[in-house]
């Protein structure tokens, strides 16, 4: 925290020339200087309405009376990009830059800004399998004054809300340490305790199982962390280990156990009844020596041998299926697979990630010298590797380097004053990438006035932690989804058994919102289906209607795979696709019969982080959709008590905002209007 505040007044230097000084035109006495004043008031209040395209207009009447003003231009820009239209964000953008000048308070915020969103929209971005990670802080075991937090870490089990479980071998239990470094919770197992924990992980039904190496058993805990009872016992025999350590769940919730001491893999069935052993020599196969690492995906099962330093794969019945011809590994333990489908490898001392496609390996970045033992890894919500560091007694966390030289990418989204002086805030908080970095609590934040920390400053709360969620079916309007009228209205049941708030956008002519029963509006009116449906509007509609409520939100595509021939007259594909991933918005393709997705439907899942899915497949979509109340979101809300003056609310007051990570950081700064006195 001492840290945090002289950060703090370092950047209340940074903000302390006004913001809003007699020479930009506001404050003059000129009739169009009022004028202008009025209507960039309204700008603003049309802003935090989320009425973008009215803010558009009334920020443009104001340039009209004072041409250039870089304040203007400033918010002008925001609009535009809130809206989609990025490039001419930029323009906007770079114009007030011209003028405040890059150097001064105001121009290296917007340079950061327009910085970052260069980047975003470049083709020549660095990929993540390019990305080198660096260390940018540390879960100590112990505290400076030598009093000891846990001992001896062996795993990590990453949560969405951006804590993790760290496994501690040497103190017997499980913390649970948020993305500040805070031990949040421990779990000590039963009466009796655990018996050397090694390994964790979690089932699709919430529970978790740990591995306990000298207790020769695997101990289950319910989704809250209350013991239930074991798995196995000490031996030889089925279903019985000698020294059991990493584990490993597959896409069909069976688990897999690393029985070290009899050199061999287990499988059991959720339930813990055992199934059957394989990784003894024969078959092809010279056998395991020291099983370490494992992991399952795409129906292969993945175990690392830190003697042979090799990697095998084997299929869900056991089979030998050949190694993972990976080179250059010098003794690699634990083993999971990141979100994009590449195996992620503690290999002593360092961090690699493994394409299990090229068997290509890279290595990610180095967590200490050579004589450091890394014995689990695995990414965290925000994408950051959590490495523990047996040796040390810590957990090491790495950030890519980009990511730790551009810091946090904070924007104040929203400013609630119907209530001045009490001033609710949102705050979205992102990196580069646009990914949303989940976790924080108030002490992360810090809201200033004109360079002075503001007061009676609170933490509402985040929107990673709700569980609401809304949704918007955008339904296909043309000739041919007419037939699909009935799978239409099974797409609206499927949606609206995910629990997610859920309205019907019909894509016709002239989109409409539907009204009444959910899956007759998704069946439409046969009057509605026309060949000059509107793709882009219908979509525009549906986003737009989503910004008032949850922050977990996502536009359902219900489609036949057609995008019509007037699909983009009036918004462009890329406009569309920044309109959604600018204001958290998710898109989903539903495709009805068996024609596939376009590569326009598939871009704007790519660059929201959706999906597209068949309607009929072995499971229906709504569990898909239903996932997204536990999606990952950026948006924070605080309130404070505002000690500025409002000029009967004509005064333009500004607020900033500072966020603090470990070692990185990042600031917004903005302002808005009292209501009218």
């Amino acid at each position: 925290m001492n840290k945090l505040r002289v950060s703090a007044l370092l950047a209340l230097c940074f903000f302390a020339l006004p913001l809003f000084a007699q020479d930009n035109g506001l404050d003059a006495g000129d009739r169009g200087a009022v004028f202008a004043r009025e209507e960039f008031r309204l700008g603003v209040q049309a802003y935090d309405r989320f009425a973008f395209n009215e803010a558009i207009l009334a920020f443009e009447r104001a340039l009209s009376f004072v041409p250039g003003n870089p304040l203007i231009l400033e918010w002008l820009g925001q609009a535009y990009y809130r809206s989609g239209m990025e490039d001419t964000a930029l323009r906007q953008w770079e114009a007030a830059l011209d003028i405040y000048g890059p150097r001064s308070p105001r121009g290296v915020l917007l340079g950061s800004r327009v910085e970052t969103v260069r980047n975003r929209r470049s083709l020549f971005t660095r990929l993540d399998d390019e990305a080198r990670y660096v260390e940018a802080g540390r879960y100590p075991g112990r505290q400076d004054d030598g009093q000891t937090l846990y001992r001896q870490p062996t795993s990590v089990l990453p949560l969405e809300d951006g804590s993790s479980w760290v496994v501690a071998y040497g103190s017997n239990e499980l913390v649970r340490i948020d993305v500040n470094g805070i031990i949040r919770e421990r779990i000590r197992g039963p009466l009796n305790g655990f018996d050397r924990p090694y390994d964790m992980v979690r089932g699709q039904d919430g529970r978790y199982y740990v591995s306990e190496y000298r207790g020769n058993r695997i101990s289950v805990l319910s989704p809250q962390g209350v013991w239930q009872g074991y798995i196995g016992s000490r031996g030889r025999g089925p279903g019985q280990f000698v020294g059991p350590q990493n584990l490993s769940i597959d896409e069909d919730g069976y688990l897999y156990v690393v029985d070290y001491g009899n050199r061999r893999i287990l499988k059991f069935d959720p339930d813990g009844v055992f199934i059957l052993a394989f990784g003894l020599r024969g078959g092809g196969f010279p056998g395991l020596v020291s099983p370490t690492g494992l992991a399952s995906g795409g129906g292969v099962i993945y175990a690392a041998d830190s003697v042979r330093r090799e990697i095998y794969r084997f299929d869900s019945n056991g089979t030998y299926l050949g190694p993972l011809e990976a080179e250059g590994l010098t003794g690699p333990e634990s083993l999971r697979f990141t979100g994009d489908g590449r195996l992620l490898a503690a290999d002593t001392n360092r961090i690699i990630i493994i394409d299990p496609q090229s068997s290509v390996v890279r290595e990610a970045g180095l967590a200490g010298n050579p004589g450091v033992r890394i014995v689990g890894a695995d990414t965290d919500s925000n994408g950051n590797i959590l490495a523990a560091n047996f040796s040390e007694g810590e957990v090491s966390v790495l950030t890519r380097m980009d990511d730790m030289a551009s810091g946090l990418f904070v924007q104040i989204e929203r400013v609630i004053s119907d209530r001045f002086p009490e001033i609710t805030v949102e705050i979205q908080v992102q990196d580069r990438a646009r990914r949303p970095v989940v976790g924080l609590d108030g002490g992360n934040f810090l809201l200033s006035e004109n360079g002075e920390a503001v007061s009676e400053q609170s933490f509402l709360g985040a929107a990673y932690l709700s569980g609401q969620s809304d949704i918007a079916l955008l339904m296909e309007r043309s000739p041919e989804a007419l037939a699909y009228r009935d799978d239409m209205a099974a797409a609206a049941r499927d949606a609206a058994s995910s629990g997610a708030g859920v309205i019907v956008v019909s894509a016709g002519e002239q989109p409409v919102l539907g009204a009444g029963d959910i899956a007759q509006a998704a069946r439409g009116a046969a009057a509605s289906y026309s060949p000059r449906w509107r793709f882009d509007q219908g979509l525009r509609l549906a986003a737009t209607s989503l910004l008032p409520g949850a922050k977990k939100r996502a536009v359902v595509f219900v489609t036949t795979g057609a995008l019509g021939d007037e699909a983009f007259s009036q918004y462009g594909l890329s406009e569309l696709a920044a309109y959604m991933a600018n204001n958290g918005i998710v898109f989903y393709a539903v495709l009805l019969g068996n024609t596939p997705a376009r590569a326009e439907i598939q871009y704007l899942c790519t660059q929201t982080g959706g999906a597209a899915l068949p309607l009929y497949r072995s499971r229906s979509i709504g569990p898909e959709i239903a996932a997204l109340k536990n999606s990952p979101s950026g948006t924070y809300i605080l309130r404070y008590r505002s000690s500025l003056a409002t000029d009967f609310g004509r005064a333009y007051l500004p607020v900033e905002a500072e966020v603090y990570l470990l070692d990185r950081s990042g600031r917004d700064g903005r302002g808005y209007f009292a209501p009218l006195e």
